[in-house]
């Protein structure tokens, strides 16, 4: 037996934060040695931490990372241990992504990245050039002062693997394991045996599983040892890298990472019979007929064993249950984690949410709840660095820390409901019940005076007071009455927020939590300006209907059970005054549910439909519901407003990166913002089809009233069963 101990890591990296960065790596390296690993795998760029951005185009940045690696290697933190470690490097003229392993105090070869991550989120050929010499190892020349350091001129640079005298260990860089042709398969015909894979890979609701069965995929049919190594935590932008550190044996993983934690290092390792990889080899006809006439890669020797013989005291690692969360659990555990990320990061001294008692503002006071529950469980635990970050942020004195999730919240969490005279007393209490469980400071204020000192501003200035729509005015008076209220709620948040704590004798600022979710945004179902205008939003790429089922969730799991009454009642703005006769709703004034905006924009990001592509998917998907004509309608509808209020995800709070058809206009969803919303070309293609399909109809004998009778009982908004359903493929 061939026994060898390898040890991955999530690290809470924080971008440019050299200090932060080097600390958690020096631990996890501790942490590795302590535990009797002799490989040590960090995350992707783990030096500089991963979203740097343009900052990677600036030399302090690439010098910053030779100066923290000079004092790892000056050091004994690589004694006995080979250490793949993260940060940019430049060759020549160019910029690289790469992972310099090192050993022993020297610097083994450095593996630049050869496919980098250009698309969603990434903007990796921005900053940094992708490697494309695969047939030979060059020698890079080392900066004068690490050469004098460490006695090294120069080392191998490229794409290679590292031979030791009983394995063989080459790394494989994040995007490269997704490409088309990994690196893993000619590496693994050339006789290695351990992969590690450094990587920045963000959290995204239900992605997890297809990162595992990448990994699995890898080393099911090949084998060999996957290592995997990832970001964890808020780095300072939108996203949240979700860790899940792990360690896959010939298909099958054998130890696995927290993919939501407030832990700045975690270390996970694993035994390994390496002679079991060698085994599966050899038992597999094909691999050995492709291993007799592979394309040889080049290597870097190291005449040092890794390896421990045969020994009764060393236990293997057995294959386990992978752990998936829920969804829901997502919800709650990502973007709770982001935000106390954000929130100790900022210098901050709490958060301000103006809860209206509906379901998105419910959705983040509930995260937030969580967020304190998760603080005060990992105290418990003994971690000592949240407990410190707490300590700061809740103000508290005299060797006090928290032990109670609602204590925690009354000192961080600010909660403000904003009625009006057309708020209902059921939102009002709603509201009080949900600040009541989770334990935040609430509020409950009036804006109806300010409404009226504008209004009468306005009157005064051009003699006219405008009326609500239901009251007899005009849609200009009623949507320019409901943009009143809104803007006005957000002037009085950010007063709260940079106000209250001094009120009440607390250090520093609050920062405003905004709470619309992703469907709005995409339909633009919101004011320019107003509550969706927030320093931050951890909902701001969730969906309705994944908010929903997290509030049935929280109701249980996060002990909120006001929640279940919150997502019963139906989605209103309440900014129109309510009448006998009318209640203004969500549906309604858009056009369209929900479920189908969340299937609009599955098809129109991720399918990358236009509305012609559009019509002709929905055309088979709702054919059996809704005449070709009535596609027609919904799918102009959706684009002319789609297009109407795209300027406003110019000016959309920074939120959680969560879903994959969000349209965050900064980073992830690049379109103009000034479209021409009456799509005539489009338009007028999709008439040609409908004339072209109803046609087709009345050839095979189906009228106008059988269409009609097909789409029966379905008005506007409501679409097949499961159409929406975000499990559906859509």
């Amino acid at each position: 037996m061939r026994l060898l101990k390898v040890a991955t890591c999530n690290l809470n990296q924080w971008a440019m934060d050299f200090d932060c960065n080097l600390n958690n790596i020096k631990e996890s390296i501790t942490q590795a040695k302590q535990a009797g690993a002799v490989i040590r795998l960090g995350p992707e760029l783990e030096i500089t931490g991963y979203g740097c951005e343009d900052h990677f185009l600036e030399l302090d940045t690439i010098n910053h990372g030779w100066e923290c690696l000079k004092e790892i290697l000056v050091g004994d933190w690589t004694d006995g241990i080979l250490c793949s470690i993260g940060m940019p490097v430049i060759k020549g003229s160019e910029r690289y992504n790469c992972q310099v392993l090192c050993f022993n105090r020297k610097i083994i070869m450095i593996r630049p990245k050869m496919w980098l991550a250009n698309d969603g989120n990434y903007r990796e050929l921005r900053w940094f050039t992708a490697w494309k010499h695969k047939d030979q190892l060059v020698d890079f020349q080392l900066p004068s002062e690490i050469a004098e350091a460490v006695l090294q001129q120069s080392v191998p640079f490229g794409y290679g693997y590292v031979r030791f005298l009983d394995t063989a260990v080459a790394a494989e860089v994040c995007e490269e394991l997704f490409t088309p042709i990994p690196p893993h398969a000619e590496l693994a015909l050339n006789g290695v045996e351990v992969f590690m894979n450094a990587s920045g890979s963000h959290h995204q609701l239900r992605k997890l599983d297809v990162r595992l069965r990448a990994f699995i995929g890898a080393t099911h049919t090949r084998g060999g040892v996957y290592m995997y190594s990832n970001q964890q935590g808020c780095d300072g932008g939108r996203l949240y890298y979700d860790g899940c550190s792990c360690v896959v044996v010939n298909g099958e993983v054998v130890v696995q990472g927290s993919q939501f934690s407030l832990r700045d290092i975690e270390v996970v390792t694993a035994q390994v019979d390496l002679d079991a990889v060698a085994s599966l080899r050899g038992s597999i006809s094909s691999f050995q007929e492709q291993a007799s006439c592979k394309n040889t890669v080049a290597s870097v020797l190291v005449p040092y064993k890794l390896c421990q013989p045969f020994n009764m005291q060393m236990s293997l690692s057995s294959p386990l249950q992978i752990n998936y969360h829920s969804p829901e659990e997502e919800i709650a555990f990502g973007p709770g984690c982001w935000l106390w990320d954000y929130l100790r990061r900022s210098g901050a001294s709490g958060f301000l949410l103006p809860l209206s008692g509906g379901a998105d503002s419910s959705s983040v006071a509930a995260i937030v709840g969580c967020m304190c529950q998760l603080v005060v469980k990992e105290i418990e635990k003994g971690d000592e660095q949240v407990k410190a970050d707490a300590i700061r942020i809740g103000n508290y004195t005299d060797g006090q820390f928290p032990t109670d999730s609602k204590e925690f919240a009354k000192r961080i969490f600010y909660t403000v409901f904003m009625g009006s005279e057309n708020s209902s007393e059921d939102t009002k209490k709603r509201a009080k019940d949900l600040a009541d469980e989770i334990g935040s400071w609430h509020l409950d204020v009036s804006i109806d005076g300010v409404v009226s000192a504008l209004l009468s501003l306005f009157q005064t200035l051009t003699g006219k007071r405008p009326r609500y729509k239901v009251d007899g005015g005009s849609n200009i008076e009623n949507l320019g009455l409901q943009n009143i209220q809104a803007r006005i709620r957000m002037v009085l948040a950010f007063m709260l927020a940079s106000l209250l704590p001094w009120v009440h004798s607390k250090p520093g600022f609050y920062l405003v939590l905004g709470s619309s979710n992703v469907d709005e945004g995409l339909r633009g179902y919101l004011t320019k300006y107003d509550c969706s205008s927030a320093d931050i939003n951890p909902i701001g790429s969730i969906s309705k209907q994944d908010l929903r089922a997290f509030l049935r969730w929280a109701a249980v799991h996060l002990g909120y059970s006001s929640l279940a009454e919150i997502e019963a009642a139906p989605p209103t703005a309440e900014l129109e005054p309510i009448r006998s006769n009318y209640s203004q709703l969500d549906e309604v004034d858009m056009g369209m549910t929900y479920e189908e905006l969340s299937v609009y924009g599955r098809l129109r990001k991720i399918f990358r439909c236009g509305p012609v592509s559009m019509f002709k998917n929905l055309c088979y998907r709702w054919g059996s519901r809704l005449s070709p004509s009535e596609v027609a309608d919904k799918v102009k509808h959706f684009f002319k407003y789609y297009s109407i209020n795209r300027h406003k995800m110019t000016v959309l709070t920074p939120s959680y990166h969560a879903e994959s058809y969000s349209p965050e206009d900064n980073r992830f969803d690049l379109r103009q913002f000034l479209y021409n919303a009456r799509w005539p070309y489009q338009f007028s293609k999709i008439d040609e089809l409908v004339k072209e399909l109803d046609g087709d109809k009345v050839a095979f004998g189906e009228t106008s009233d059988q269409d009609k009778s097909r789409a029966n009982g379905l008005g506007m908004g409501v679409v097949a069963a499961g159409s929406g359903d975000p499990k559906s493929g859509l």
